[in-house]
């Protein structure tokens, strides 16, 4: 079963699922503020992933720009990050779609088009 993190309110979240609506793709969706991945779940989904940690940071929101963590996260360990990215769900970058073998994070298209 796919699942899918996201925001309710997030545009980019509405268009990733009207996709997979589109494509028959059944999935299930978790709202990323309400049950955000624990730590040990987002090193289980970097890992998969294959991409920079820095890349499951949501770099365009509020929280992130509060947090001023363009300064901040250059000078932290891994632990500290995964730690940050597990104490609030808004500061993970989102959709973070999670097949069989695949994580995705963001909408493109032509990326999920070749997963799904």
């Amino acid at each position: 079963m796919i699942q899918v993190y996201c925001y309710p309110k997030c545009t980019t979240c509405k268009k990733a699922l009207k996709w997979l609506d589109e494509h028959h793709v059944t999935y299930q969706q978790i709202d990323i503020k309400e049950n955000h991945p624990d730590e040990k779940t987002l090193r289980t989904l970097h890992e998969k992933s294959g991409l920079p940690l820095r890349r499951f940071f949501n770099t365009s929101g509020l929280l992130y720009r509060e947090m001023e963590l363009s300064k901040k996260l250059p000078e932290m360990s891994e632990d500290q990050m995964f730690q940050l990215l597990a104490s609030d769900g808004m500061l993970v970058k989102r959709p973070l779609l999670i097949a069989e073998d695949q994580v995705l994070i963001g909408f493109k298209e032509d990326a999920w088009e070749k997963v799904l």
